[in-house]
């Protein structure tokens, strides 16, 4: 017998926030079963968005009231696919210099009941606490690691287990326009790092929840494994129907990535707005 071809894992997506900025454009896209994407290094493809031939989608996002809202008709379409999974980054920086367009953390955190109802399970929702930002502001040294135990105990209160979370990288261009913003961003010593990721360890073990590092290997241990933000295992595991996706690691990603191959459908050329200092895709 033919052996049947594995359906595909959507990202929607890495490059920019589809779900806060371009929901119109990823409604028409599912509703069409269709798109092109034009890729990083400007090759166009044609990715089979039908229900029959996808797995799940994975929405990456600062910000879900558009989905949670069901504006544009985006929550109706996802309700076609059998699998819909959330990556929701919440860093306590929104509203502020440092994340200037992006939900307060409040307002963040108050789509997540409506967040885990359209995923349909909280183990369909991780949270990225990423980056984990250190700056300065004149002579005041200031960090968003204190705002990870609100983020654990309302991930607790919600059923949500994952948290991923990364330090900032120093980009040259993001530490440049940082410090156009009045903020000089801080390099993290190995042993700050250690020190802070065992005080978050602390906390996720109070709270029952697991800890991935994201793309920075070197910070796993006993108590924190390495990132999957798209986990093959996870997906099929809470798959509705049992089907398969693939659980090979994604070649194409940066190195110390560990997710596992998928599809992403978003381009650079739509621009995110939410204004990140530390972005470097702007």
């Amino acid at each position: 017998a033919p052996r049947k071809t594995m359906k595909a894992v959507i990202s929607a997506s890495r490059r920019t926030d589809l779900a806060a900025f371009f929901p119109d454009w990823l409604a028409s896209a599912l509703a069409a079963g269709s798109v092109e994407v034009r890729g990083p290094r400007g090759r166009t493809r044609t990715v089979d968005l039908r229900p029959e031939s996808v797995h799940t989608i994975v929405l990456w996002s600062k910000d879900f009231s558009n989905l949670i809202g069901n504006r544009h008709g985006l929550r109706t379409e996802l309700e076609r696919y059998d699998q819909l999974s959330a990556l929701f980054t919440i860093t306590g920086l929104g509203g502020t210099r440092i994340e200037p367009a992006a939900p307060s953390p409040a307002a963040a955190l108050a789509q997540l009941p409506g967040l885990v109802a359209a995923a349909g399970s909280p183990r369909r929702v991780s949270l990225r606490f990423d980056p984990i930002f250190a700056w300065r502001e004149g002579s005041e040294a200031r960090s968003n690691l204190p705002f990870f135990e609100v983020l654990a105990e309302r991930a607790a209160e919600r059923g949500i287990r994952d948290i991923r979370f990364s330090f900032v990288q120093k980009y040259r261009r993001a530490a440049r326009r940082a410090l156009e913003n009045g903020i000089e961003l801080i390099d993290p010593e190995p042993g700050e790092m250690a020190e802070s990721v065992a005080r978050m360890a602390e906390i996720a073990r109070v709270h029952g929840l697991l800890l991935h590092a994201c793309a920075q290997p070197f910070l796993a241990g006993p108590e924190v494994a390495r990132s999957s933000c798209i986990d093959g295992r996870l997906l099929n595991a809470l798959h509705p129907r049992g089907e398969r996706a693939s659980e090979a690691e994604d070649r194409s990603q940066r190195p110390g990535c560990g997710c596992t191959v998928s599809v992403d459908i978003g381009s650079y050329e739509q621009a995110c707005r939410h204004g990140c200092v530390y972005c470097y895709a702007q």
